[in-house]
């Protein structure tokens, strides 16, 4: 139904369905709609084409065809400060980071808030599978209706005060649903492909980027009992769980099962592998995070009993929260999980709410 509002909204547009989708359906519920485009990697390097100016393009077009003005913005900076910036230093550490979840906090929810509020903006809109709801006088953040593209995840780390200045237009909807509504009206995003990956690296192989900016370091691989049975690329290269890339194979002595990470033990610059997808050396019981970061502010109190993900789009776990004595928090896992990577992020619920989460610091076992 269409509603007469006198609100503004801009919209951040990437040159995709789901934010193509956003403006037209918040034009047709009567909002002032205008699209904002943002730079946040300044393709500098002389390498391979950005996918950039491709989505830049595509969100022009679609915002001519809507009949609503494109603003364009450069948060290069902020994003190398904010963001890139700890992804090397966690890479460096050996972790593997995310930072799209650092990337949502920082700039979609914060230096674009900002700047559309100098626009004269009442909101801004992200095409985002998310929904924004109420409970217990707080507005929350809701998962996204379409289970398997909800992505509440990536969004954790981003406040109550910033989800009210926030619309999420597509979060009621499934995706082959956006993508009906944007071939029907026309919009030339109604068939392009997802991205992929991490924004500023584009099509670019992930191992070619890294290099650029952190010198690896090769070492050794070993089983766990210290056999060495091949060489890695560097630490940073590789995550827990990892099958692809190891190139462990036909070795005497051991049977033709697949290899993969287990650990990575800094001090001697060694890759640790094991063999078997369900190797117990995979399986751990118990995470801990340095701090964790509450939507609603506040923190719960401490044993809490609630669900978690350790990474996207896996199924909600049963878990247990308690906080230690130095501040940092311990979650106990009703069953063991398999390759739970330490800089990835865990994230906690309650049913549909998302309630936030933190960055993993180490793993553990039962004793």
């Amino acid at each position: 139904m269409t509603q007469n509002h006198t609100a503004k909204v801009i919209v951040g547009m990437s040159g995709g369905v789901d934010s193509s989708v956003s403006a037209l359906l918040l034009m047709q519920q009567g909002y002032q709609v205008e699209g904002l485009f943002m730079k946040n990697w300044e393709e500098d390097d002389g390498t391979e084409y950005c996918t950039a100016m491709d989505d830049m393009a595509d969100a022009q077009a679609v915002c001519d065809k809507l009949g609503i003005v494109l603003h364009k913005a450069n948060f290069a900076a902020e994003y190398w400060d904010n963001v890139f910036e700890y992804f090397l230093a966690e890479y460096k550490a050996g972790r593997t980071p995310n930072p799209d979840i650092l990337c949502n906090r920082e700039i979609k929810f914060k230096a674009f808030l900002e700047y559309a509020i100098e626009l004269g903006a009442d909101f801004i809109a992200t095409g985002h599978y998310v929904r924004r709801g109420e409970r217990d006088g707080h507005t929350c953040l809701l998962k996204g209706l379409d289970n398997n593209k909800d992505q509440s995840y990536f969004l954790h780390q981003v406040g109550e005060n910033e989800i009210k200045k926030t619309l999420f237009p597509v979060g009621e909807l499934e995706k082959p649903e956006v993508r009906r509504i944007a071939e029907e009206h026309d919009l030339i995003t109604h068939n392009k492909k997802d991205s992929t990956g991490i924004c500023f690296i584009g099509e670019r192989r992930f191992k070619d980027f890294l290099q650029q900016y952190l010198p690896a370091q090769p070492g050794k691989i070993e089983t766990e009992s210290g056999d060495v049975i091949g060489e890695h690329s560097g630490l940073m290269y590789y995550t827990i769980g990892q099958r692809q890339g190891l190139h462990i194979g036909g070795l005497k002595n051991y049977p033709e099962e697949p290899w993969f990470v287990a650990g990575k033990d800094l001090e001697r610059n060694v890759l640790i592998a094991v063999q078997g997808i369900e190797n117990d050396l995979l399986f751990t019981d118990w995470l801990t995070s340095d701090s964790l970061f509450w939507i609603n502010g506040q923190a719960p109190q401490t044993p809490f009993h609630c669900k978690a993900k350790v990474r996207y789009r896996q199924e909600d776990q049963d878990c247990v929260l308690e906080k230690q004595e130095d501040g940092s928090y311990i979650v106990h896992f009703n069953e063991a999980q398999r390759a739970i990577t330490p800089g990835q992020s865990v994230v906690f619920y309650k049913d549909d709410l998302c309630l936030g989460g933190g960055a993993i610091e180490s793993t553990g076992k039962k004793a």
